[in-house]
């Protein structure tokens, strides 16, 4: 039960805040257990010193999240995230970054997810995540 791009974008678009739309977030691909979007490198998004800003990578792997767990579910559903850790391994400076996120676990009340965050034509993530959510609806 995965999802079109289309519906995906859908799911973007109905059901986050202003702010999170304002991140520019597309999705790249959506599959059974993961969900590929695409952050838009954007000075507005920078912190002093040029480098894209935490915050706003914390806020695409949650999205990311929501987006793979509606894939696998067929289906956006009311949902919560109830923990997310990120580590950062080093700075993105004018690139884009591709957020995957990977479902570990899908239960019926609960969601595991792990993210990598990887600015594009990299060798390797800039960061890392992994979230839980509690699944509502």
């Amino acid at each position: 039960m995965t999802l079109s791009l289309a519906e995906a974008d859908k799911i973007l678009s109905d059901n986050f805040a202003p702010w999170v739309l304002d991140l520019g977030l597309t999705v790249h691909e959506a599959g059974e257990l993961h969900a590929v979007l695409r952050l838009p490198w954007s000075e507005r998004l920078a912190r002093e010193g040029g480098a894209l800003s935490g915050q706003a990578l914390m806020a695409a792997a949650d999205t990311a999240t929501v987006i793979a767990v509606s894939s696998a579910r067929g289906g956006f559903v009311p949902m919560t995230t109830v923990q997310q850790s990120t580590s950062f391994l080093r700075a993105v400076t004018d690139a884009d970054v591709l957020v995957d996120a990977r479902i570990t676990k899908l239960g019926k009340r609960m969601a595991f997810a792990d993210i990598t965050m990887t600015p594009e034509d990299a060798d390797g993530p800039a960061a890392r995540a992994s979230t839980v959510y509690a699944l509502l609806g």
